[in-house]
């Protein structure tokens, strides 16, 4: 199956799930990570039981905070 990982098209096997692909992609802080499927965001105790499909657009997200002066 193909999917677009933050606007690069990649193949993996069919029945990948999000945590998964968190490990397959050796994702940078993945305590920290918010990921996006198809623009709608997965929560995440469900990373575990979302399947992905075929064509489907992912994008793994860090929100930083800023402090005022």
């Amino acid at each position: 199956m193909k999917l677009n990982i933050a606007g690069e098209e990649k193949t993996f096997d069919d029945g990948l799930t999000v945590d998964k692909l968190i490990e397959v992609e050796q994702v940078e802080n993945p305590e920290y990570v918010t990921v996006s499927v198809n623009d709608e965001f997965v929560r995440t105790p469900l990373y575990g039981e979302t399947v992905l499909h075929d064509g489907d657009q992912v994008e793994f997200l860090y929100f930083m905070g800023g402090g005022a002066r």
